[in-house]
């Protein structure tokens, strides 16, 4: 990876848009951080990509979890230029009466 790729972190790339992301970013060769509640589906990236995607298991609903996957991505490209919250997650309710 050179000094002017950027470092990706997506949420949500075993499919859809955050799939896409990560597909466009990794052929620019930059760096991604790709989460999945499931990164086995992640493996097809790895392969094509190698040492350029980081897969972490991430959900998005929890918190300690998150930090985790942040941390790891830190750890291993050494910054996050690009983070991408793609993955979904609803919660309804007023605002008072939800949770963090």
């Amino acid at each position: 990876m050179s000094t002017k790729s950027k470092v990706w972190f997506i949420t949500g790339t075993s499919r859809g848009f955050g799939r896409v992301w990560a597909q466009a970013a990794l052929s620019r060769g930059d760096g991604v951080a790709a989460t999945a509640r499931n990164i086995e589906t992640l493996t097809p990236l790895v392969e094509q990509y190698g040492d350029l995607i980081l897969p972490l298991a991430l959900d998005v609903t929890d918190r300690a979890s998150a930090k985790s996957a942040i941390d790891a991505a830190v750890a291993h490209f050494g910054r996050l230029d690009v983070v991408v919250n793609n993955a979904g997650y609803g919660l309804f309710g007023m605002v008072e009466e939800v949770s963090e």
